[in-house]
């Protein structure tokens, strides 16, 4: 059994996106219905519930520091060869997520977020030169890493 998490957070899709998905998905059923008849539109209306709530569940995303590691969904790497947290505000995150990412970086970013952390990678058999993760707990994510 796995020990406790020392930093967790939980990263979900602000509402505004979500009502934007859902008004998106309904303009599509009400669309249905106009052509169609009433059983297509709530045919239709059953599958963008479905896939709505797939979205939903695609865009989650988790971090976690725990049993000497950084876990961000299904990736892992142990603290040890994580150096250097840099903590990045909302211009410089834009830049380093598009003009200065490197293609071998770790990506971990939502475009709702602004601002993260950008780790570097001390691992001769590992290719990938940093992770750079989307926070809203840039700093007390740092002062974890660097511990």
């Amino acid at each position: 059994m796995s020990a406790k998490p020392i930093f967790k957070e939980v990263i979900r899709p602000p509402l505004w996106l979500i009502l934007f998905m859902y008004f998106m998905l309904d303009s599509l059923v009400l669309a249905i219905w106009a052509a169609f008849d009433s059983v297509a539109a709530i045919n239709a209306l059953a599958i963008a519930t479905v896939l709505g709530l797939v979205g939903i569940y695609l865009a989650t995303s988790s971090i976690q520091v725990r049993d000497g590691e950084l876990i961000i969904k299904k990736a892992h790497i142990p603290l040890a060869y994580l150096t250097e947290p840099i903590v990045i505000k909302k211009r410089e995150f834009a830049l380093q997520r598009t003009r200065f990412a490197d293609p071998a970086a770790y990506f971990a970013t939502t475009f709702w977020i602004s601002e993260g952390i950008k780790v570097k990678v001390q691992d001769e058999r590992d290719p990938t030169p940093y992770w750079l993760i989307s926070t809203r707990r840039a700093e007390e994510l740092k002062k974890i890493l660097e511990n």
